[in-house]
């Protein structure tokens, strides 16, 4: 793989487009100082990725587009491409086919930066990926940037052990690595969850079992209800079949009385067509009498306009007749005029000729005349040519002696200015102040980094006040789902309770409710739901009271007696309302409430147990009685036991259990109204928190970067030190080499001066030949303009009689053409003459015949009229019959509306009962029964009422369950499945943690086993390369720790006679010559596909570049070089020089120079 070449646009100062071909492995770059040799070093790392702008002598990445010249305005984008050869196949994976790669990255002034990957868009981390393991990448050991080789080796272990890493291939393992370590994390980290989501199932399947089987339970009652109701429908609708014959059968009898009317409406309807045809006919009669009547009156209008027409049209005739006689006579009188001028034309046209013949031989004399002084003049001018190329060579080589001279002179003054500068920038240049600043910015750098530290411990003060908000919101979150859950269920309970305080009081519909109903009692309190019992005596108060407690109370219970006799067979207990109050030594004492209830408890004593009621009944009065607590009844003679369970049983119990209910849902919905405000407060310190945090971590962003940028500044400090050092060196050298040029161009601004004077004085000769010639030029001239003139009025003279004679034809040839035409005219007169008077002869004849037709129309309008009459008489009489029947078929119509109408009732009942119908049809197809089904297995027996009783009886079954978590059971079989996925999981999560596990030790493996091999043989290579290089001494590698995955390399050497402790000690030049035996030794064992070499040979003496060049001829058969040095052997062993001009300032352009130019630009710089 080798790189072919590079294109550049906009990049720096290659503002136009420029293509470096690169056909040979040696490839030198040269120019003067300043014109962008450098920049193309900064293209090719620039596109294979660098991102830091420091690092491309920049301070923002934007800064590698052209930013405009004194002439050049600034462009939008910089773009550069790579083109390799791929060839060989060094690029392995999806582009190993590829046999030529390109890779080209643009940016523009936005800061969007594009990377194309053979004309692809990608990403940078693409880009990357492709050169990983061949050496090549924008930080690696390929490209050596101009003052920076010898930081190679006094770069940290850790820094240095990276060259050898790139150099093993093991830089794709590291990134391997990176990655399956943060599989490994995100694996740890999912296992940790799914575990959290395990044990969360597992609980969720415990609760939702129980549910699962309570639904199941509710299932079953609602399906047995749901067949009920479906048999409770089919007997409605059995009902309803026979009230839906019945209104079918009047539908159809009074269609059939419609049918009838509208029969009768057709006949009518039949005659009223007929009469509309007679209408119809006596109406055209009309209408065609009515036309003839306007027929005749036209033709009378058309006869009196004729007459008049006649009399104007006799006028006319008799004016135009006159007009035709006049324009006769003053046609012939132009004829006999036009005749006279072509006679007279004729005569002075034979005149003139014998003149124009003679005008014309003059005319020849002086054009001879006028030829022989042209000819003169072009003698002349021959002569004139001569002597003016004689001077212009003259005036030639003055002009370039002078144009020399001046370009000499231009050269002395910008080398005395650039001189001037040189000498202003050495005296500028302080070394020292730029040490201070870098002094000024480390210590700017403590004050960050104690900065960032600062914003660290707060922004860890600040995460724990977040956690601390979050797990009060948590806890709150905790309490209010307890809470809303424990008002689910109160809601639910009481909703039951209720329910079953319903059916218990009786207020279920039924028959006694619906009299309630009626009689404006059913919606008031029950006694039942007004009495307060005493703790423990609830059981005989109900044994007592009885079916009392389902009372309606009332204020007059009296009142409603005359309602009893729509009660029917049921019962109802009516009560009175009114207060009483408590009844000591009887069961009354224990209870609060109307006083009917209490009258029917003060005659009943209360006791523990049945013993003491035994001892207490034998003393009882007749009226009175005496009960325990668990409902036994004992009177005097005698007893009453209910141990089994009644419908009243539990119904003042149940009654303090629904208002303690009601407290609680109050209680409790306060209490969630109160955790909602809290929640909301939270929440606010959470969105509080949450931004103190980002505002802390945002602070600590921008202290980070305010350190990485001092850091940058630091660097880009010491490299301004660094260049400002080197810079200075090389301005001494070209100030003396400026003074040298001065003197040179001095001597050189003499000789031309000499030979410009040599030039003028042959200038002087050729002036004095000019004069002579002048003089006769004036002279022919003269000749030649007098002969022109002659020449010019012979020709006038003979062009004006020429012209008066073609005039004269002309208008002889006009004249004849008028005449034939007005002759023409004349005849066309004569015939229009004769035309009109023949006309006014047959016009004048009298219009008899018109005054008799005008006569025979009036008659006929009159007979029209009587016509006109008669036909409206007989149209008038058929409109009267139409209306009439008209009339009778709107009576009909309106009988057979107002049947419709009657019959639209009947449809709208018959359509109401099929829907009611239907809506039962429906509800029972709804529920999965079919219809004949459900009525073949009704019993005899089946009733509305009974089937109605046993549907609420399963309803109240359905509500006692009530509430039911329906879902739990598709609830329970997901949660299952789920469990078991999960358990899935968490065997396929641990399989795989175990194989990344696995992966990372091969990787160790193989990169210890790679390091050790790379290292062994870079260490050979640089103690065989080290000596060649320095002509003796020796160097070294050595690991600075003992783990190969981790431990850095630091580099020991020794030049010839040299005992040095540490690489610092070396002088620039050893350094150099170290670094530069490093990198060959690493090519040696893995040749990156080309090596970028910036003026690495500048701090070299001319023994060692000749060592350094011979290894680069070496090495350049297995490896691609591009260098830019000024070093006159290091071009010289180039195999190819691209030369880089600035001739326009600011902007760079490449020239193809041979070894000698090179040597001379060399030279110059």
């Amino acid at each position: 793989m080798r790189l072919s070449s590079i294109k550049l646009s906009g990049f720096k100062s290659f503002v136009d487009p420029t293509v470096l071909h690169l056909p040979t492995n040696m490839t030198g770059i040269v120019g003067p100082n300043g014109c962008g040799k450098s920049n193309i070093i900064d293209a090719i790392r620039w596109v294979m990725g660098e991102s830091a702008a420091s690092r491309l002598r920049g301070d923002a990445i934007t800064d590698v587009i052209f930013s405009g010249s004194g002439n050049r305005k600034p462009v939008g984008s910089a773009t550069v491409e790579l083109i390799f050869d791929n060839s060989d196949g060094t690029i392995q994976g999806e582009y190993a086919s590829f046999n030529e790669i390109s890779i080209k990255r643009q940016v523009s002034r936005d800061g969007q930066s594009n990377y194309f990957l053979n004309g692809g868009k990608c990403r940078r981390r693409d880009i990357i990926d492709v050169f990983l393991g061949t050496g090549l990448g924008a930080r690696s050991y390929s490209i050596i940037e101009q003052g920076m080789i010898s930081q190679i080796i006094e770069a940290k272990p850790e820094d240095l052990r990276l060259h050898l890493e790139e150099a093993a291939g093991i830089s794709k393992y590291k990134e391997r690595r990176k990655e399956t370590e943060s599989r490994i994390k995100s694996t740890r980290e999912n296992l940790d969850r799914l575990n959290d989501v395990r044990q969360e199932v597992d609980k969720q399947l415990e609760h939702l079992n129980r549910q699962a089987k309570q639904a199941e339970r509710y299932q079953k009652l609602k399906a047995e209800a749901t067949r009920v109701e479906a048999e409770l429908k089919a007997l409605h609708l059995l009902s309803l079949r026979g009230e839906l014959d019945e209104r079918t059968q009047k539908v159809r009898n009074m269609e059939l009385r419609i049918e009838e009317l509208v029969t009768e409406q057709r006949a009518i309807e039949a005659q009223l067509e007929e009469e509309r045809e007679k209408q119809v006919t006596a109406s055209d009669h009309f209408n065609q009498v009515q036309g003839e009547l306007y027929r005749v009156s036209g033709e009378i209008a058309r006869v009196e306009q004729q007459i008049n027409f006649n009399r104007d049209l006799n006028e006319r005739l008799t004016k135009a007749l006159k007009e035709a006689e006049q324009a006769h006579g003053e046609l012939a009188e132009h004829i006999r005029g036009d005749r006279e001028q072509i006679e007279a034309l004729t005569l002075s046209l034979a005149d003139s000729e014998p003149q124009l013949e003679m005008l014309e031989i003059q005319a020849d004399e002086r054009a001879e005349a006028l030829r022989l002084a042209e000819q003169g003049i072009l003698d002349w001018q021959t002569r004139w040519d001569t002597y003016a190329r004689d001077s212009g060579e003259s005036s030639r080589l003055a002009e370039v002696e002078r144009t020399r001279l001046n370009f000499l002179d231009k050269q002395a003054l910008d080398a005395a200015q650039r001189l001037s500068v040189l000498e202003e920038e050495q005296g500028k240049a302080n070394l020292d102040q730029l040490a201070m600043a870098q002094d000024d910015l480390l210590l700017r750098q403590e004050e960050l980094r104690e900065k960032v530290e600062q914003n660290t411990a707060l922004l860890d003060e600040r995460k724990i006040l977040l956690g601390r908000v979050q797990d009060e919101t948590k806890s709150l979150q905790t309490r209010l789902n307890d809470s809303r859950s424990e008002l689910s269920k109160a809601r639910g309970r009481l909703s039951s309770l209720e329910a079953l305080q319903h059916a218990a009081l009786g207020q279920e519909k039924g028959g006694a409710q619906a009299w309630l109903d009626r009689i404006g009692l059913g919606q008031g309190k029950r006694l039942g739901e007004v009495l307060k019992v005493d703790d423990g005596f609830e059981r005989a108060v109900e044994v007592v009271l009885g079916a009392w407690l389902d009372g309606a109370l009332t204020d007059a219970p009296s009142s409603y007696l005359d309602e009893l006799t729509s009660l029917g067979e049921h019962n109802v207990v009516l009560l009175s309302g009114d207060l009483g109050q408590r009844r000591m030594g009887s069961l009354a004492q224990h209870v609060e409430g109307p006083e009917a209830a209490l009258r029917a408890l003060e005659k009943v004593r209360v006791v523990n147990d049945l013993a003491e009621a035994r001892a207490l009944h034998t003393s009882l009065a007749a009226d009175e009685s005496v009960i325990t607590r668990s409902g036994d009844w004992l009177g005097r003679d005698w007893v009453r036991i209910s141990r089994a369970k009644e419908a009243h049983s539990g119904v003042l119990a149940r009654e303090r259990e629904i208002e303690a209910l009601q407290i609680r849902i109050t209680d409790l919905e306060r209490e969630i109204e109160i955790l909602l405000a809290k929640q909301d407060e939270l929440k606010q310190q959470h969105f509080e928190a949450e931004r103190a945090r980002d505002d802390a971590q945002r602070d600590l962003y921008f202290a980070h970067r305010q350190l990485s940028e001092v850091a940058g500044q630091i660097q880009s400090e010491k490299g301004r030190l660094e260049s400002m050092t080197t810079r200075m060196g090389r301005v001494g050298t070209e100030i003396a080499e400026l003074r040298q040029r001065v003197a040179e161009l001095d001597v050189e601004s003499r000789d031309a001066r000499a030979r410009l004077e040599t030039a003028t004085e042959r200038m002087g000769d050729l002036e004095d030949q000019r004069a002579q010639l002048d003089g006769e030029r004036r002279s022919l001239l003269e000749r030649r303009e007098d002969a022109r003139a002659n020449a010019r009025e012979a020709q006038d003279a003979k062009h004006q009689i020429a012209l008066r004679s073609e005039a004269k034809r002309s208008t002889l040839s006009s004249l004849q053409q008028s005449l034939q035409r007005m002759v023409g005219q004349l005849a066309t007169l004569d015939s229009r003459k004769q035309e009109l008077a023949q006309q006014l002869a047959q016009g004048t004849e009298p219009g008899t015949d018109l005054d008799a037709e005008l006569r025979t129309y009036l008659d006929q309008r009159m007979l029209v009229d009587r016509q006109l009459i008669d036909a409206r008489k007989a149209l008038e009489s058929c409109d009267l019959a139409f209306r009439a029947l008209e009339q009778e078929r709107s009576r009909v119509e309106r009988l057979a509306n107002e049947q419709r109408e009657q019959l639209s009732g009947l449809r709208l009942e018959e359509q109401s009962l099929k829907m009611r119908a239907d809506q039962h049809t429906d509800a029972i197809q709804t529920a999965g029964f079919e219809i004949e089904a459900v009525a073949q297995e009704l019993p005899p027996e089946a009733e509305p009422g009974l089937w109605a009783e046993r549907l609420a009886e399963l309803e109240r079954s359905i509500k006692r369950l009530e509430p039911v978590n329906l879902a739990a059971i598709n609830e329970y079989q997901e949660q299952s499945a789920r469990k078991v996925y999960l358990d899935t999981q968490f065997g396929d999560l641990t399989t795989a943690l175990e194989t990344l596990e696995g992966a990372i030790k091969k990787i160790d493996r193989e990169t210890r086993t790679r390091f050790k091999e790379t290292f062994d043989k870079v260490n050979v290579g640089l103690q065989e390369l080290f000596p060649r290089l320095f002509g003796g001494g020796h160097a070294y590698l050595e690991l600075t720790g003992e783990d190969l995955l981790d431990t850095g390399v630091s580099i020991m050497a020794r030049p010839p006679g040299k005992r040095v402790t540490s690489i610092t000690l070396l002088s620039g030049g050893e350094k150099a010559l170290t670094a530069v035996a490093l990198v060959f030794s690493i090519f040696r064992l893995n040749p990156a596909p080309f090596c970028l070499l910036d003026e690495v040979d500048a701090p070299l003496d001319e023994a060692n570049v000749g060592r350094f060049c011979n290894m680069l001829k070496e090495m350049c058969e297995r490896v691609q070089f591009l260098f830019v040095s000024h070093n006159k052997a290091t071009m010289e062993a180039a195999s190819q020089l691209c030369g880089v001009t600035m001739r326009e300032p600011g902007v760079s352009r490449l020239v193809s120079v041979d070894l000698a130019e090179a040597a001379k630009l060399a030279g110059a710089a």
